[in-house]
């Protein structure tokens, strides 16, 4: 009877939009879990993978992402995977194409080197920027960064894999292992000026069997600044685990591309297990 009780509640709520605008039972405040795309990009097209290797065609970009802003996705990641070990920079026609198709927050990263990447790409419509290699290398462009355009605006990418029982941070899409561990690069970025952190685990990424749950956990006790888990998400209850785990935005990215599930069945299986959604 319990249970059909808590049941009913969370429908109740659901139907009243509680929790899809952020007020629990009791009228208490939630914090919103956000829904984001991931769209990986090479050569002119989105692809996934596995491991950051064995890339598959996964459609066009632009009308990507107008379909995930059309259906409730709540910010947007573009990564140009190849632009880093290409020595270039990012490709600004598609960022500023995809920014006039969708209205919602767009991150980009790949290619991000210096002060003037970040501001071109900003320029183009992009609302946050993603750094990874070039902070690895050089720390104090986060500082810079933070300062030049505010630290809403930075984004510290954080790839990882599994070493023993801690992880080492990888650069250059994944190419390089350095020996960097990823809670104190964590730590070091936030007090940096980071606003946020996009956390992708290596092993995880395309396997669809789940985020690195144990990694998520140890990096909210050490770092405030909001957490995007990436890397494993194959399923609704995915989903549910790396929020209760911790994370605040929840990036994925074959589910979505493939049509395996939709933003608004993610936000409802979300919704009726407790945690708060934007409306789709």
């Amino acid at each position: 009877a319990k249970i059909t009780s808590l049941w009913s509640n969370s429908r109740q709520s659901l139907i009243r939009g509680d929790i899809f605008t952020g007020r629990g039972f009791g009228g208490f405040q939630m914090k919103v879990k956000k829904i984001i795309p991931c769209l990986d990009f090479k050569n002119g097209r989105v692809v996934k993978g596995e491991k950051f290797t064995n890339l598959k065609d996964a459609g066009d970009p632009v009308k990507l992402a107008r379909q995930y802003a059309e259906t409730g996705a709540d910010e947007l990641v573009f990564l140009d995977i190849s632009a880093t070990n290409e020595s270039r920079g990012t490709v600004l026609g598609y960022v500023e194409e995809i920014s006039k198709v969708s209205s919602i927050p767009l991150t980009v990263g790949g290619g991000i080197r210096d002060l003037r990447d970040i501001e071109a790409v900003l320029a183009k419509g992009a609302t946050k920027v993603a750094i990874n290699s070039a902070a690895v290398k050089n720390p104090e462009l986060i500082d810079q960064a933070a300062k030049e355009f505010g630290s809403d605006k930075i984004v510290v990418a954080i790839d990882v894999v599994k070493a023993n029982n801690s992880w080492l941070v990888v650069t250059h899409g994944g190419n390089l292992v350095t020996k960097l561990d990823a809670i104190e690069w964590a730590k070091e970025v936030e007090k940096r000026g980071a606003g946020s952190l996009l956390v992708t685990s290596k092993d995880a990424d395309g396997a669809k069997a789940g985020y690195d749950l144990e990694l998520i956990g140890h990096l909210k006790v050490k770092v405030k600044i909001p957490l995007i888990a990436s890397g494993g998400a194959g399923c609704l209850e995915h989903l549910k685990e790396g929020a209760k785990a911790g994370a605040d935005g929840l990036l994925a990215a074959s589910i979505f591309h493939f049509g395996e599930v939709s933003i608004q069945e993610c936000k409802e299986y979300l919704a009726l297990s407790g945690f708060a959604v934007s409306p789709v």
